[in-house]
């Protein structure tokens, strides 16, 4: 039997973590479903880690740096770079968030495994500290997306940037929870361009 390198085995099981939280809760993602989904033994899963709260760590930071990486655009050089300067805050705002918006609807369970494991870290006292984590890790995403607007479109914030980070967190999360709910494509679109408006009024040209 060919052995798996721990390193994918832990990321298969994050993997068959992340579809059953999604599909069944955090309360039935026990370790015999998980590896089951996996394909894998119980004695493969120790293996790889020593409880079932420790991958949950791992899948928590597995999803959120998947986040950054999805929705964080590449920095615009050359001819880009001149012509992303040339647009507006408000523009780059909305461009941003149809990115997130793209990448939530190409895949919705990622944000429903997320919801559930960021309730069940709030009502886990020993685990509380991962919520705040997810959350702080979210603000700084948002507060560099934000700097990198300002600066791209000759913005100044009108209120400390982490302020307006937090907000736009928030929005985020509000057209989530809206879009999981109903898929309305129209509806979103209609989100996302009052969500730009009102964060884009936060900011004037320098």
């Amino acid at each position: 039997m060919t052995r798996i390198p721990a390193v994918d085995r832990r990321s298969a099981l994050v993997r068959a973590a992340l579809r059953v939280v999604a599909d069944r809760g955090v309360a039935q993602a026990t370790t015999r479903a998980i590896v089951a989904e996996a394909g894998m033994s119980l004695a493969s899963f120790h293996y790889a880690f020593q409880s079932r709260d420790e991958l949950m760590v791992e899948l928590i930071r597995h999803v959120v740096d998947e986040e950054a990486t999805a929705v964080l655009p590449e920095p615009p050089i050359g001819e880009a770079h001149e012509q992303r300067g040339r647009e507006s805050l408000r523009q780059i705002l909305r461009d941003g968030l149809q990115r997130y918006a793209d990448h939530l609807s190409r895949d919705p369970l990622r944000e429903k495994a997320m919801l559930e494991l960021t309730q069940y870290a709030l009502r886990s006292p020993e685990l509380h500290h991962l919520a705040v984590a997810q959350y702080e890790r979210y603000h700084a995403l948002a507060a560099e997306a934000l700097d990198d607007a300002a600066r791209q479109s000759g913005s100044v914030w009108l209120r400390p940037v982490g302020e307006v980070a937090r907000l736009l967190v928030s929005l985020t999360d509000g057209i989530t929870i809206a879009w999981l709910v109903d898929r309305n494509e129209r509806a979103t679109a209609n989100l996302l361009d009052f969500a730009a408006d009102s964060v884009a009024a936060l900011g004037r040209p320098a």
